[in-house]
C-alpha cells in the first residue's frame, strides 16, 4: 500500500510540473497565431519631419577591446546629418580599451563628429548607471543605444526616426542580426533562439497591442519618455525589461520593427553563452517581482495584463524544466500506465511542451530564410537539447532572483569574430575569458542520471519515452562537454607564464 501511494504522489507531482510546462507550450502557439494574424499589417510612419530632430547615440562599453574599434567605425558611417548627431561614448572599461576609445574619439571629433567620451571609473549601476550617467548630458531629443558588438548599417536612423511623429511613440526596437552565425553549431543554435523572440514575440507582441521589451540595444528611445518613466534603475539586471514595462504602463507606445536588422556578435563559447542566458534570466524574474504587483493594479486592459503575466514569469519554465529532470527516473518506475493514458495524456503533454517549440522556430525561419530554412531542420532537435540543457544554468539564475540574492552585472566576452574563425581572438592571446563554475559538474551528473534513465526505460520496455530522453542526455553532455573543454583551454594558458600575464578576466 505504501510502495503505490509513494508511486501515485510521484506521478501527480510529475504531471502538475509538465502541465506548468504545457502552459509555455500552448502560450507559444498563441504567439504564432498572433504572428499569422498580423505579419501582414505594414507599419508606416505618422508623417515625416520636416526637420530631422537631434539624436543621441550613446555607445555604453566595458573591456571591449576587440569590437570598440569597429562599433565606433560603424557609427561614423551612419548617415545623418552631422549638426543633428551626438555621440557619447560611455566608457567603464578597466583596460586598453579605453586607450582605443579615447583615440577613437579624438578622431571622430577631428572628422567634425561631436563626440562626448564619459569615464567612469566605479562603475555604479553598470550599464543602466552609465546610460544614465550619459543622459544627463545628452543633448538629442532621442536616444539611439548600441552595445560593443553590434554593427549598425549607414541608413539605420533616416528609416527609423520618422516613426517618432506619432507622440505616443516612447520607443523603437529594431531586429538583432547575426555576423557570426555560421560559426559554430552553438552560434547557429543561438540565432535560431534569437529569430524565434524578435520575428514572431516582439512582433506579435507589439502588433497586437501587447506589451513587449526593448531588448538593450538597438533601439531608439524618446528621451522624455525615459525621464517620465523614472529613468534608468540598476535593481535588477535586466534594466531594459524594467524601463519597458514602467513606459508602457504609463502610456508610451513601442515600435517593433522586424524589417530592420542590426547585426551583433554572438557568444562563440559555452561559457559565455552560459553567463548571458543567466543575467537574462535572472533579471527578468527581478523585474517580475518587481514589477507584476504594478501590472495588474494599472488600468490596462485584462489580455494585456495576461499577456505581460505570462511574458514576465516565462523564465520559471527552467526551474519547471530542473523539477521534470529529477521526477522523470521516479516517475518511470511508479508508472504502469496504460496505452489508453499514453495518447490521452503523455502525447497531447509532448505536443504542448516540445512539438510547440519546433513549430514556433520552423515558423521564424521559414520568415528569416525563406528559401533555405529546410537546410536548418536537422538544427532543430538541437533547440530543444541545449534548452534542456541549460535549465540548471538558468533555474540557478530563477533561484538566486527568488531569494534576493545580489550579482554584479557580468559582461559576455566579445572578440570581433564575423562569419570566420579569427585564431588570435582564442586560445593563448585571449583577452577575456567568461568565469567558470562548478555547474559543469551537476551537468556531468545529470548526463549520467540520464543515461541511467535510458537504460532503464529500454529494460521496461518503455519505447516511447526514449526519444525524450536522449533530448536530455545530449543536452546535458552537450553543454557539459563544452564548458570543461573551456576548463581545460584556460587551464592550458595558465600554465604558460607568458601567456598569463595577456589574460584578463571578464
Amino acid at each position: 500500500m505504501d510502495t503505490v501511494f509513494s508511486g501515485a504522489i510521484w506521478s501527480v507531482c510529475y504531471l502538475l510540473v509538465v502541465a506548468s510546462l504545457s502552459i509555455y507550450g500552448i502560450h507559444r502557439l498563441v504567439i504564432c497565431y498572433l504572428f499569422l494574424r498580423y505579419k501582414n499589417q505594414g507599419v508606416q510612419p505618422l508623417r515625416r519631419w520636416d526637420h530631422l530632430p537631434l539624436v543621441t547615440v550613446q555607445l555604453p562599453i566595458f573591456n571591449e577591446y576587440y569590437v570598440g574599434k569597429r562599433l565606433l567605425s560603424a557609427v561614423s558611417r551612419i548617415d545623418y546629418p552631422r549638426e543633428k548627431l551626438q555621440i557619447q561614448i560611455l566608457d567603464d572599461s578597466s583596460d586598453e580599451t579605453r586607450v582605443i576609445l579615447e583615440r577613437g574619439s579624438r578622431l571622430l571629433r577631428k572628422a567634425g563628429f561631436d563626440v562626448v567620451y564619459l569615464y567612469r571609473k566605479d562603475r555604479v549601476g553598470f550599464k543602466a548607471g552609465a546610460l544614465a550617467a550619459g543622459l544627463e548630458a545628452a543633448r538629442g531629443e532621442f536616444i539611439f543605444i548600441l552595445d560593443a558588438d553590434f554593427v549598425p548599417p549607414p541608413c539605420i536612423l533616416l528609416e527609423t526616426i520618422h516613426h517618432f511623429t506619432n507622440p505616443k511613440i516612447g520607443m523603437v526596437q529594431m531586429r538583432w542580426g547575426h555576423l557570426n552565425r555560421y560559426y559554430s553549431l552553438l552560434t547557429r543554435i543561438q540565432a535560431i533562439f534569437l529569430d524565434g523572440h524578435f520575428l514572431l514575440e516582439q512582433t506579435a507582441r507589439c502588433r497586437s497591442g501587447r506589451f513587449f521589451n526593448f531588448n538593450g540595444t538597438a533601439g531608439i528611445w524618446r528621451k522624455s519618455c525615459i525621464e517620465t518613466s523614472g529613468g534608468w534603475h540598476y535593481d535588477t539586471l535586466t534594466e531594459d525589461l524594467d524601463l519597458s514595462y514602467r513606459a508602457q504602463m504609463g502610456g508610451w507606445k513601442f515600435l517593433f520593427l522586424p524589417d530592420i536588422v542590426v547585426p551583433a556578435e554572438l557568444p562563440v563559447d559555452m561559457n559565455g553563452f552560459k553567463s548571458q542566458q543567466h543575467r537574462w534570466t535572472k533579471g527578468s524574474i527581478q523585474t517580475c517581482k518587481k514589477l507584476l504587483p504594478l501590472l495588474w493594479k494599472s488600468n490596462i486592459p485584462l489580455l494585456t495584463k495576461l499577456e505581460g503575466t505570462i511574458h514576465l514569469v516565462s523564465n520559471f519554465s527552467y526551474l519547471l524544466l530542473l523539477l521534470l529532470c529529477l521526477l522523470i527516473l521516479p516517475n518511470s518506475f511508479a508508472a504502469t500506465h496504460s496505452t489508453v493514458y499514453m495518447f490521452l495524456v503523455d502525447v497531447p503533454i509532448f505536443i504542448a511542451t516540445s512539438i510547440s517549440i519546433l513549430f514556433f522556430y520552423i515558423i521564424a525561419q521559414q520568415y528569416v530564410n525563406p528559401r533555405g530554412w529546410l537546410r536548418e531542420i536537422w538544427l532543430f532537435p538541437m533547440l530543444l537539447a541545449l534548452a534542456a540543457g541549460m535549465s540548471i544554468n538558468n533555474a540557478r539564475g530563477v533561484i538566486e532572483a527568488l531569494f534576493n540574492h545580489r550579482s554584479e552585472f557580468k559582461r559576455t566576452p566579445k572578440y570581433g569574430i564575423k562569419s570566420g574563425f579569427n585564431s588570435r581572438h582564442r586560445g593563448a592571446s585571449a583577452r577575456y575569458w567568461p568565469l567558470c563554475s562548478s555547474l559543469p559538474l551537476a551537468e556531468v551528473l545529470f548526463t549520467v542520471y540520464f543515461g541511467f534513465c535510458i537504460g532503464s526505460a529500454i529494460l521496461n520496455g518503455q519505447w516511447f519515452s526514449i526519444p525524450f530522453l536522449l533530448v536530455f542526455l545530449v543536452g546535458f553532455s552537450y553543454v557539459a562537454f563544452l564548458s570543461i573543454a573551456l576548463w581545460l583551454q584556460r587551464w592550458l594558458i595558465l600554465a604558460n607564464p607568458q601567456d598569463r600575464q595577456k589574460e584578463v578576466i571578464a
